[in-house]
């Protein structure tokens, strides 16, 4: 039964999207926030029955041969790592709908998007087969491209082709890491397969090959550089803030709350148990690329006069804090990488809501034609600055235990790390307040301000669910921490069986 369900995930956008496109434009809507509200119904049985215990290796796994003779197999399971990411996926889904509800251009394809990236999204997050999982990954660029070159604002073209470019060019890396370890196992074994944690066991060279890198390095590299393209991280951030601000604010709320975790998603279960020597050599590197990121993303964000784009650059940010996490290479960092993927999701998901919401009354993201809304929205202003303390990591709220853990690693790892760090959180505060004061307090300077509207019923129902998730983080985060710690420990332990020892012996070639 339990396996069963992990199917459905993927299967039924898939048939909600056939479904939108052959049944009238009315349906499509109501059919594409039907389907997310069933994926979401399904997370709840799974949540429940997830065995924090087991989490370390895969549960209620699905394994069907495809290409036998190369060992490619539909395979999918949950695991510590991923189960938190399917749950936050299945959960921005009708948000995003909801977000979009009044989209009227090209209805039918425009849910139609939403309900293919859902299917690639969970794909991804769910694959144990390489092969797979490369598909699946491939898969959510086109819907994303076209929810930014279709329906985004005026340089909607400039940035959907950006981000095409940058994904692209690391995914076709990332390609070519996948050739190398699945050539190298059948060398070393006998048997071509595409199992991940079949895959992590193979044994790459670390003999100096070409400018010095071994063929482990080039193929960590293969991957690594095409999930910090996805983070992003700096300097090849420079395609987020501009998909973020041409994409509507649907493609805005999944591309921050979902797709960027993919890239720390992919370090952790591919860059690390593939290239566990070359992370080691590399990690220095890393670091300092995220601790530029961190401050880099703050302070450019803290300049900005469009809410979007602050918000954009915020994730830089973030999100590079999360990469140093992983850095850190010890519990607490890795612990709170993992559980600031979720909170970062949960609070710049809400934020891109929060700047729709006024966008779509008055059709601008400027912060010189807002100001005073204090008096005239009190319900989108109390939803915002709750919003932003969490995104300030203030206590009893999602983010301070995930920014928490991560400073604490980082200043275990590395002194000078932890105090850098500080500084980007500091800053962090800085333009976040900014943003609450610009659009809230001041005088009302223009007079279309004065006849705005606030939250609807519509918008209750995603703020309040949302608030109440960052609240019960902030105040009982061991109920989610409990069911990622034994995937984790692997990675302090032993990082190079921390995707191999899941596969139990066991070679499903």
């Amino acid at each position: 039964m339990w396996a069963n369900m992990l199917l459905p995930l993927c299967v039924i956008p898939l048939i909600a999207t056939v479904g939108v496109l052959l049944l009238p434009t009315r349906w499509s809507k109501v059919i594409a926030l039907v389907s997310s509200l069933i994926g979401l119904i399904l997370c709840i049985p799974i949540y429940l029955g997830f065995d924090s215990i087991q989490s370390q290796t895969m549960q209620w796994a699905i394994s069907v041969p495809w290409i036998k003779s190369l060992g490619i197999r539909f395979a999918i399971g949950l695991d510590g790592l991923s189960f938190p990411l399917v749950l936050l996926t299945k959960l921005m889904m009708p948000v995003a709908v909801l977000a979009s509800w009044n989209e009227q251009r090209h209805q039918k394809a425009f849910m139609a998007c939403f309900l293919a990236l859902d299917a690639a999204m969970t794909g991804t997050f769910l694959s144990t087969d390489i092969f797979f999982f490369y598909v699946f990954w491939e898969a959510m660029l086109i819907p994303m491209l076209l929810l930014i070159g279709v329906w985004g604002s005026d340089q909607r073209v400039f940035a959907s082709l950006k981000f095409f470019i940058f994904t692209f060019f690391g995914s076709l890396l990332m390609l070519a890491a996948i050739f190398t370890v699945f050539v190298a196992a059948k060398a070393q074994t006998g048997v071509y397969s595409a199992d991940i944690a079949s895959l992590t066991k193979t044994m790459l060279s670390p003999e100096p090959l070409w400018w010095g890198l071994s063929v482990q390095d080039l193929v960590f590299w293969g991957f690594t550089i095409a999930f910090l393209i996805k983070v992003p991280i700096f300097p090849v951030h420079t395609w987020l803030p501009d998909a973020h601000v041409q994409a509507p604010t649907g493609g805005s709320i999944l591309l921050a709350a979902v797709l960027l975790k993919m890239g720390t998603y992919g370090l952790l279960r591919f860059s690390i148990p593939f290239g566990n020597d070359s992370f080691f050599k590399f990690t220095p590197l890393i670091a300092i690329l995220s601790l530029v990121g961190i401050l880099y993303g703050a302070f450019v964000a803290f300049q900005q006069t469009d809410m979007k784009k602050l918000v954009a650059y915020s994730s830089v940010s973030h999100l590079g804090l999360v990469v140093l996490g992983i850095c850190s290479r010890n519990p607490e960092g890795l612990t709170g990488a993992v559980i600031q993927n979720i909170n970062h999701g949960l609070s710049t998901g809400a934020l891109f809501f929060l700047v729709g919401f006024l966008y779509d009354q008055r059709h601008s993201r400027k912060f010189a034609d807002y100001g005073g809304l204090a008096s005239v929205l009190p319900w989108f202003s109390f939803f915002i600055v709750f919003v932003a303390c969490s995104s300030m990591a203030v206590p009893g709220l999602n983010g301070f235990i995930g920014e928490f853990l991560i400073l604490l690693g980082s200043f275990k790892a590395q002194k000078t790390w932890g105090m850098i760090a500080v500084l980007g959180v500091i800053f962090g505060a800085l333009y976040t307040l900014t943003l609450v004061r610009k659009i809230l307090f001041g005088p009302i300077t223009s007079p279309e301000n004065r006849n705005l509207k606030d939250l609807s019923l519509k918008d209750y129902l995603v703020l309040i669910p949302l608030s109440l998730l960052m609240l019960w983080i902030g105040f009982a985060p061991q109920g989610l921490l409990d069911k990622m710690k034994p995937s984790l420990e692997n990675y302090w332990k032993n990082p190079v069986s921390a995707y191999a020892d899941r596969s139990n012996g066991e070679n499903p070639s």
